[in-house]
């Protein structure tokens, strides 16, 4: 098998695959790249650490039929080191070596055969359907942040996503803070379709390059896995399984107060008065007529404090909350003015827009 393809296309699809590419498996095959020949004009790449595979297709020149697993990363490295141009590879079969070539350059890999590869899982041929890609993207990079990172409780690692014809929501939750998105979207969904999808799955497909330039992704579901199809990219992620928290029953039925804020002012002073919140120190908003004081205090560090002017009208309240997870919602509001609703100092906090679309509820830290 030989295959030629521009250098920028080339470590661009490698950079792509990469993402899936194992760092630490005693499996030697999931730290490579598979390359396949599809046809007289197109190369396959392909990773997958088990958990996620990322396949995608390249136009090029290829001869022969075949294909090679090659080290991902040293590949990678070898790719974005050579000149501009085309590069050029060739594997031999049963020679175990691929050598890459550009320019005056020449590199010998030893490589493994392509049937040593896990099999992927393929889109299915029938129940799938497609959803646009920029409300996708978009209720993805909303929600994801709030999706748990610790592994001990794997169904908080990630998010509930329900399908219908023309809504897309999504439920992220890591017992600390919760989001909710709701989106209005064009699918070509027949029935409702639900499922828990790994946050580092949906984080990838809503990576800046991967559906990008496409209208709509395909969407299929079989065998504990989805799949997503955008334009030449396939990834494909396994579902968690398990019981999901009802998050409805997490939202409190009455808030005490609320106030309408100005999403960049607000911003700009959290932004500054943050910096004082280190060593796990709370941000404390201290609510009184007409004003809101935002504070921080670490006894190793020092302290800051800033007002500014807001349409309260109550009983003089102080809430702390955590600083990156306070931020981390205001930034996901997507309008100008934020509504926040809080209970007591002890009670969560909630943040939302105009509507009821999108709703991030978040934990206090006891003052």
């Amino acid at each position: 098998m030989q295959i030629s393809c521009g250098k920028e296309v080339f470590l661009e699809g490698l950079v792509t695959v990469l993402k899936t590419v194992s760092t630490k498996s005693v499996m030697p095959v999931l730290m490579g790249i598979r390359l396949t020949a599809r046809s007289s004009t197109e190369v396959e790449l392909a990773s997958t650490d088990m958990e996620m595979s990322l396949r995608l297709v390249l136009s090029g020149r290829v001869e022969g039929e075949g294909g090679a697993v090659i080290p991902g990363r040293l590949l990678t490295d070898i790719v974005r080191s050579l000149p501009p141009g085309d590069v050029d590879i060739t594997v031999q079969e049963g020679a175990g070596q691929a050598e890459v070539r550009s320019g005056g350059a020449s590199f010998k890999i030893n490589c493994m055969p392509a049937a040593d590869f896990p099999g992927l899982v393929e889109m299915p041929a029938e129940n799938t359907f497609k959803v646009g890609a920029a409300p996708l993207v978009a209720t993805i990079n909303t929600v994801s942040r709030a999706a748990s990172l610790d592994e001990t409780r794997p169904v908080l690692t990630g998010i509930l996503v329900k399908f219908s014809k023309d809504r897309l929501k999504m439920v992220a939750t890591d017992s600390y803070r919760l989001c909710v998105r709701e989106t209005k979207v064009t699918s070509t969904l027949a029935e409702k379709k639900e499922a828990i999808i790994p946050r580092s799955s949906l984080e990838e497909l809503a990576r800046p390059g991967l559906a990008a330039g496409v209208e709509n992704v395909e969407v299929g579901m079989t065998g504990g896995q989805v799949l997503f199809k955008a334009g030449g990219t396939l990834l494909a992620s396994r579902l968690i399984e398990g019981q999901f928290p009802n998050h409805q029953q997490l939202l409190p039925d009455e808030f005490k107060y609320e106030v309408v804020l100005d999403k960049e002012e607000l911003l700009e002073v959290i932004g500054r008065i943050g910096l004082m919140a280190q060593k796990n120190a709370p941000l404390r908003m201290k609510f009184a007529d007409g004003e809101l004081t935002v504070s921080a205090r670490a006894p190793q560090v020092g302290e800051a404090s800033e007002s500014m002017a807001v349409p309260f009208k109550g009983e003089e309240t102080e809430v702390g909350f955590n600083a990156v997870f306070l931020k981390d919602g205001i930034e996901s509001v997507d309008e100008d003015m934020l509504t926040l609703r809080i209970i007591s100092p002890l009670k969560p906090g909630l943040i939302k827009g105009s509507s009821d679309d999108f709703l991030y509820l978040v934990m206090p830290v006891r003052l």
